[in-house]
């Protein structure tokens, strides 16, 4: 019986969302209990790969940043792929309204954040923290309110967090990058040649692809760019509209493959991993301090403006239309649900102020944490008294009109 109910639980839109938060308040009390002391030896252990002269030695926390992220970005590049190919960003028209959503999304919260940070050469390298949106959350949040919400309402949601996800990858590959090996870059360069080869010569098999993309993974790493780019890169190569011998495409294959790990154990890890700080009087007095308030500022405000903003402008003027069903008091609540930026945010402050005092990152947790809270709790509230509206009795819904005039 328990199984099935967990069979059934997994199997909900809002699931992923749900262990999200489970891993980030099992985050918040192993970090502020006597259970500290073993969560930070926990991310601290060294974990060490070595054949022959190549070695990778690098505690729990990279690992889970470095490696098993590069998972959950090559599941996202599975997904862009597809949609772009054949799915819902195949046209022109499906990709205008969630595409310029997309990029009002980034671009005002990204200023926001930089207005409150411009004179801190150290604040200033977590511009791009709130420019992103975590699909799992959002669409974890609407899915709580089932048939109140239109259905063309979560297509466009996904459309633009997938945007959205691209965004932030240009992002990280430009903006996020280290001391560049040439050696590493070339070889990397060639791995990634040979994947294309294999595409254009139609090899279905997968082993194929993820034996030469691990490899790619290592060069990248070392490389100085993002080790998690390299998953995008795979994910590129691999064939979608191709079938193998049992007659399955190998793009859909390895998506289907990887979806349950990356959303059930590899994001709950991730969020386990980073969202452990320690809440005090003290920190929260900080929430004013420009970086938690440029970045819950830019989660809460920014991105409503924003994708709002954008795409008033988008539909007025003739370029785009609203999703079907779909009202501006819906795309209003949409837009505020694309403050919740957690797991993206995260990661890109890991990167942001990696190298830098340990306090920075725990204002930058502080502020995601605030303005994720708020955009979902705001978002899901006029998404629900939307809904409701809607499914007014007829005569009321005129009566409540017409009072309002």
């Amino acid at each position: 019986m328990l199984a099935r109910r967990l069979q059934r639980f997994l199997h909900q839109d809002y699931a992923i969302g749900v262990l999200l938060i489970i891993a980030a308040v099992m985050a918040k009390i192993a970090a502020n209990t006597s259970l500290s002391q073993y969560y930070d030896l926990l991310l601290e252990m060294p974990i060490q790969v070595a054949v022959g002269s190549l070695d990778i030695n690098k505690p729990a926390l990279l690992w889970i940043n470095d490696g098993l992220m590069a998972l959950f970005f090559l599941l996202i590049g599975l997904e862009v792929k597809r949609e772009v190919m054949g799915g819902d960003l195949s046209t022109p028209s499906q990709v205008v309204l969630p595409g310029i959503a997309a990029i009002g999304g980034m671009v005002v919260p990204a200023l926001l954040y930089t207005a409150l940070n411009f004179d801190n050469p150290i604040g200033i390298q977590g511009w791009a923290i709130p420019a992103a949106t975590d699909i799992a959350f959002a669409v974890g949040v609407l899915a709580l309110l089932g048939k109140r919400v239109p259905a063309s309402l979560k297509v466009f949601l996904l459309a633009l967090a997938i945007i959205d996800d691209l965004g932030a990858i240009i992002i990280i590959a430009i903006f996020y990058t280290s001391d560049l090996s040439i050696s590493s870059i070339v070889m990397a360069t060639f791995l990634l040649s040979v994947l294309i080869i294999f595409n254009i010569r139609k090899v279905t098999r997968l082993s194929a692809y993820l034996f030469v993309g691990t490899l790619l993974w290592v060069c990248v790493l070392k490389s100085g760019v993002h080790a998690t780019l390299a998953g995008v890169l795979i994910a590129f190569t691999i064939p979608l509209k191709l079938t193998d011998r049992k007659g399955r495409s190998p793009l859909r294959a390895l998506e289907h493959h990887l979806h349950g790990k990356v959303h059930f154990f590899i994001l709950p890890l991730f969020a386990f991993a980073n969202a452990g700080i320690e809440i005090n009087l003290e920190q929260l007095k900080t929430l004013s301090d420009p970086i938690p308030l440029g970045i819950l500022a830019g989660l809460f405000l920014g991105k409503q403006i924003g994708v709002f903003s954008f795409c008033w402008v988008a539909v007025k003027t003739g370029l785009a239309k609203l999703p079907n069903q779909a009202s501006w008091q819906h795309m209003y609540g949409l837009s505020i649900l694309c403050g919740i930026g957690f797991t993206m945010s995260l990661f890109i402050g890991s990167l942001a102020f990696a190298d830098v005092d340990p306090s920075y990152m725990i204002s930058d947790r502080m502020g995601i944490l605030a303005g994720s809270i708020l955009s979902a709790v705001v978002g899901y509230f006029v998404l629900y008294m939307t809904g409701q509206k809607k499914n007014l009795p007829k005569e009321k819904a005129v009566f409540t009109k017409t009072s309002h005039a």
